[in-house]
């Protein structure tokens, strides 16, 4: 059982670790360092990775402001994830969290551009229920509820 366990996990590991690969600053296309550099010229703990066909980018602005973007190959930003406070969620995300959720406290607050779409990561926490990822757009309309 153990050896099967053990070739499960190392199989599990080769699939994950072939579908994003490590990158060099030196290996990003310049039009993509160029397109990066520009837009966020304070982003520190810089880290690529080449994600299917996309360059993908973790950084942090600030202490723990933390950013992920993936670009195309002519360096055409396609998404964006990045940490935002409570105080930066539009009126009508908040409006449906009070409505929906009474009872939660916002933990962490990830806001998601896909192109022009904008959508907001919410973990709610709460000391009698179960804490719940939500995820809300940008006219406050409830795209999922996950249990945390």
């Amino acid at each position: 059982m153990k050896k099967q366990v053990l070739i499960f996990a190392a199989t599990i590991c080769i699939a994950i670790s072939g579908q994003s690969q490590d990158l060099a600053q030196n290996q990003v296309p310049s039009v993509i360092l160029n397109t990066f550099n520009n837009s966020f010229p304070k982003a520190s703990d810089i880290e690529w990775e080449m994600d299917g066909v996309l360059y993908n980018v973790d950084f942090e602005i600030g202490w723990n402001t933390d950013h992920e973007i993936w670009y195309n190959s002519q360096g055409v930003l396609v998404r964006h994830k990045e940490d935002i406070t409570k105080d930066e969620l539009p009126k009508v995300v908040m409006d449906r969290l009070k409505a929906n959720f009474k009872g939660y406290a916002i933990d962490d607050i990830e806001r998601m551009t896909d192109e022009d779409k904008i959508s907001y990561k919410i973990e709610l926490n709460t000391f009698t229920r179960q804490d719940l990822d939500v995820i809300i757009d940008q006219h406050g309309n409830l795209i999922s509820k996950m249990l945390d």
